[in-house]
């Protein structure tokens, strides 16, 4: 019984990752009692485990990639303070602040 809750477990897991037609098979496995799947179900269970990590550390990376930080208005690294104030003037011009 403990097996067979755990390939019905990988089974919905693999519909939550969208991949359908491996669900399939593995529902097909259970109807017909195949013990091999039994065996592997918590294998299967890690691994989609594994992918979803993959994909949220994927979608955060894109995420991070896409966002579009604010960049320091005024320069710390300006040579000279001409170039601080130059920088300061131009943003407060624009509507920033300063």
């Amino acid at each position: 019984m403990l097996h067979d809750l755990a390939s019905a477990a990988a089974v919905v897991m693999l519909r939550g990752l969208n991949v359908y037609g491996m669900a399939q098979a593995g529902a097909d496995l259970i109807e017909q009692g195949a013990p091999a799947f039994d065996g592997a179900a918590p294998i299967l269970s890690q691994l989609c485990k594994a992918e979803v990590a993959e994909r949220e550390v994927r979608s955060i990376a894109y995420q991070t990639k896409a966002a579009r930080f604010p960049a320091d208005p005024v320069p710390e690294n300006a040579s000279s303070e001409n170039e601080r104030n130059l920088a300061r003037s131009k943003l407060t011009e624009a509507g920033g602040f300063a």
